[in-house]
């Protein structure tokens, strides 16, 4: 069956919850500016923590778009990878792993910005303690493993980034390791990414934002062909299975 359905989806949003982030990028301005875009699909992917999710998820079903549970994850060699899951139980069991293997230590406020978990009216919770800007004692492999142990989609992040890619940490993408997806960033056209990087064409590319404020949001984006705007139907996308697939 050909699916005739084009979804727009932007799947690496942070929040305030990262440090790096601006204190503006609450879920409900997210939310906001999202909709205002004909946004379909989101995914929040803060930096080692999903303490955001779930208040997004509620006020993004108010106004029809879905938003995938995420996480991006430092690993050991200082590169990011995106998990993406079906539901919260299985976030939450990576953001417990990932928590039991961050570098110790306090965030630094002055130094990396406020770690802010808020809920759906914009009012501050809580400040997260935990080192999120740091990396983890988990490897590459490791992470990739830990998020298809939990049924997740990993995809290596903004690749054609020289810090925190995998190809700029690593100089290149051991075939050992299956990513669902590679990250382009904004900053580089899908023409440039195809010269750059096409021996690794044989893995799916998506587009995303990795915004980290409002003005971001929806500036690098992936079209989908689908059913449904869910989990499941991102995933046969991406394998390009009964007509689904990506468009860049």
């Amino acid at each position: 069956m050909t699916c005739r359905v084009e979804f727009r989806v932007d799947l690496h949003i942070h929040t305030c919850l990262s440090p790096c982030a601006d204190l503006m990028m609450t879920p409900c301005r997210i939310v906001e500016k999202a909709a205002s875009l004909g946004i379909n699909i989101i995914a929040i992917c803060d930096h080692n923590s999903i303490e955001n999710v779930e208040v997004t998820k509620g006020l993004a079903e108010e106004k029809g778009i879905n938003v995938i549970s995420g996480i991006e994850v430092t690993s050991s060699e200082e590169v990011h990878i995106i998990g993406l899951f079906r539901d919260m139980k299985d976030a939450i069991k990576i953001q417990d792993i990932v928590y039991e293997n961050l570098q110790p230590g306090e965030n630094d406020e002055k130094a990396f910005g406020m770690q802010v978990v808020v809920n759906e009216r914009d009012e501050v919770l809580d400040f997260n303690k935990r080192l999120l800007i740091g990396s983890t004692r988990l490897s590459v492999n490791k992470i990739v493993e830990i998020i298809h142990s939990l049924c997740g989609l990993a995809i290596a992040a903004h690749i054609d980034r020289g810090g925190f890619g995998i190809i700029g940490q690593l100089g290149f993408i051991p075939p050992d390791i299956k990513f669902d997806a590679l990250e382009i960033s904004h900053r580089i056209t899908v023409e440039e990414a195809k010269i750059r990087f096409g021996e690794y064409s044989h893995i799916p590319w998506i587009k995303a934002s990795d915004a980290h404020n409002l003005n971001d949001i929806g500036r690098s984006s992936t079209d989908f062909f689908m059913n449904h705007s869910t989990f499941d139907e991102l995933c046969l996308a991406l394998k390009g299975e009964e007509g689904r697939m990506v468009i860049l």
